[in-house]
């Protein structure tokens, strides 16, 4: 049949489309780190060339924690790691000691909301990056199906931290997930969309370490703010600064 035979062509000439049935063995992964974790996620792992949303009440649930194993691997392997507009200060001791190698980890500091989401665009269609971080406050659906898009072109795994606000809004990453505190039992992390069979169960992943490797950025003004830089080497470029960590 011609048409039949279009759509074959079109679905293996396309790794963009997918179908629902096929989606769990089809999509490229990396693993997660976290064996629960991996065991609730379709393809065992952060989708590549896709966006995942990390989405939570307030920071400090372990949701930049969550990503330490697939982050050093990434940098072991000699790619960037380019982290956009973190709320907080980077701890480049505690980053070290965790693994990651800091000579493959960027950190893009911008002006405005407008510049930050240029900046994490650009990052995705580069060459160079393996992995891009951003806390996103407020995003169009129309930017981040421009981000997704960028994701899929490079096959890059893209990470956005988003408020508890984005739960109600409607999105094209290919996998969003839910943090939740959990108390002694660590972090719930309930699965809200994905590609393929959505898990019903929470996966629970315990909280050996707390958020030690980072510091919230401080005031100025305030008495005994920070006022030593963190970053080792800086260049600017117009509004957008970057910047090597080191320890």
């Amino acid at each position: 049949m011609p048409q039949n035979s279009t759509i074959s062509k079109l679905l293996s000439t396309t790794p963009q489309l997918w179908q629902g049935h096929r989606a769990n063995h089809a999509q490229r992964t990396l693993p997660t780190g976290h064996v629960r974790l991996d065991a609730r996620l379709p393809g065992g792992g952060w989708p590549l060339g896709a966006i995942t949303e990390l989405i939570c009440a307030k920071p400090g649930l372990g949701e930049f924690s969550l990503l330490f194993p697939t982050l050093t691997n990434i940098s072991k392997q000699g790619q960037w790691i380019i982290m956009i507009d973190p709320p907080w200060i980077p701890y480049p001791a505690s980053l070290h000691g965790h693994g990651l190698l800091l000579e493959q980890l960027l950190l893009v500091r911008t002006h405005q909301e407008k510049e930050s989401l240029w900046a994490c665009e650009q990052a995705l269609s580069g060459g160079q990056s393996g992995a891009v971080l951003a806390w996103p406050e407020r995003i169009s659906f129309t930017r981040l199906r421009r981000l997704q898009l960028a994701a899929e072109n490079s096959g890059k795994v893209a990470f956005l931290f988003r408020p508890e606000n984005a739960l109600d809004a409607a999105s094209p990453a290919a996998l969003r997930l839910q943090l939740e505190a959990g108390g002694q039992r660590g972090t719930r992390i309930n699965v809200l969309k994905c590609r393929g069979s959505r898990p019903v169960e929470p996966a629970w992943i315990p909280r050996p370490y707390a958020q030690a490797h980072t510091r919230p950025i401080p005031n100025p003004q305030a008495p005994g703010a920070l006022t030593q830089p963190v970053a080792g080497t800086t260049t600017s470029r117009g509004q957008r600064t970057i910047s090597h960590l080191s320890v």
